[in-house]
């Protein structure tokens, strides 16, 4: 099967060993891509290659192989600075994953950039990531968390969000695209409306780096951050991008070695842009794997990924909705590639249970984002999410599970 933009779906499957496995003895079909996404051979590959051949610290050594690693991670992070338009690779930071990326700037700002009275607007459409960390930041504070509402649809109310913005807001901080409802933010409209209001900007792109293009200049967007592990690339690494000023200023995250220019007892001097926010032994094998993943989804082409994603997304929800008891979680008018519903009156555990057993791999629970659950009364979803790997077959697989698991529990 070949794609309407060309690439053939069978061939990119291949590069994907997980998918080649069966589960309680049926082919997988995994739709827990928002979650985590599945590697292809080439990132599997970098670090056999990484502690086979190169493995050494880096930054640090004359030697050979700390030249080598250091030349790898570093022209990963060249990677990604081309792949987000960053205008420098300085304002590229490694950190573990977005939830890291986030916490260093709330830890950051909490450091004489928030004070008592000052004002931060989160969205209802948030993960708990991008909730938790600016909670402890006003409870250390005395700043004021406000919330974005959301409506029926799954949509931000952009009117209260003009209305929350005035000269005490210093930061806005929400999702590019819902990981919960797929919902994809007006993101321009969010973040000129901010800086009118002297506000900074911060984007949580975990669920938006998988399916678009990303310009970070183009959009103005003061810090950005999102996961290794959801680009098909490893676990435990993100980046943080952040605008170069707005980085200098702020102070260290953590202390130790790799940020420090000089210590002595009396008084250290931190190192410059990136490796002030680098302390420690980085995840060096994880540094070269984003880049190889990024290689990767340039290879088959950013724009291509969407546009195929697009057509899962059109061919599922018209699938699912031929359930009579079907409801549909999230119906924005701009969604990304993953649809959460409910079977009549039937539990989401229960449901995710039984296609467990015929191999239909999804995510079910509140998604780490707890209050759209209560917004709508539930609690929780079935979750299918879906990447460009997956294919209109397994879709009707997963209308055949649902049936099975309305026969067995309605």
């Amino acid at each position: 099967m070949t794609n309407s933009k060309g690439f053939n779906i069978q061939e990119i499957r291949k590069q994907f060993p997980i998918l080649n496995q069966k589960v309680n003895g049926r082919d997988l079909v995994y739709f827990d891509n928002a979650a985590t996404s599945q590697k292809p051979q080439v990132v599997i590959d970098s670090a056999t290659h990484y502690y086979s051949t190169i493995n050494s610290n880096v930054h640090r050594g004359v030697h050979h192989l700390s030249q080598l690693a250091t030349d790898a991670m570093e022209a990963s992070r060249d990677k990604v600075q081309r792949h987000l338009n960053a205008a420098k690779r300085e304002e590229i930071i490694f950190t573990k994953g977005t939830t890291d990326g986030i916490n260093l700037i709330a830890s950051g700002m909490g450091k004489g950039w928030i004070k008592a009275g000052d004002e931060i607007i989160i969205s209802a459409l948030e993960h708990h990531s991008n909730i938790v960390p600016w909670q402890m930041l006003c409870e250390q504070t005395g700043a004021i968390l406000k919330v974005i509402p959301m409506l029926e649809n799954g949509e931000l109310d952009l009117d209260q969000y003009s209305a929350l913005l005035n000269s005490k807001t210093k930061l806005v901080s929400i999702n590019h695209i819902s990981n919960a409802l797929g919902t994809i933010n007006p993101v321009h409209k969010i973040i000129e409306e901010a800086h009118k209001a002297q506000a900074l900007v911060l984007l949580d792109g975990a669920q938006a780096l998988p399916h678009m293009r990303v310009d970070v200049q183009e959009l103005d967007v003061d810090f950005y951050v999102f996961s290794g592990h959801k680009i098909f690339g490893p676990t435990g690494i993100g980046i943080l991008y952040g605008k170069e000023d707005l980085l200098d200023k702020l102070p260290p995250y953590q202390g130790g070695g790799e940020m420090i220019k000089s210590v002595s007892f009396e008084k250290t001097t931190y190192a410059g842009l990136p490796h002030k926010f680098e302390a420690g032994t980085p995840n060096i094998e994880a540094c070269i794997g984003i880049g190889h993943a990024l290689d990767f989804m340039n290879s088959i082409g950013v724009e291509n990924i969407g546009n195929y994603e697009q057509e899962l997304l059109n061919y599922a929800s018209q699938k699912l909705s031929q359930f009579e008891k079907m409801r549909f979680i999230g119906t924005a008018k701009n969604k990304a590639s993953l649809i959460s519903f409910l079977l009549g009156d039937i539990h989401p555990y229960d449901a995710g249970v039984i296609l467990d057993k015929l191999g239909i791999a999804v995510r079910t629970g509140h998604h780490c984002a707890q209050p759209i659950m209560d917004f709508y009364s539930i609690p929780g979803t079935i979750r299918a999410s879906f990447a460009f790997y997956n294919t209109k077959e397994e879709i009707d697989q997963l209308v055949k599970g649902l049936k099975k698991v309305e026969m067995m529990l309605s």
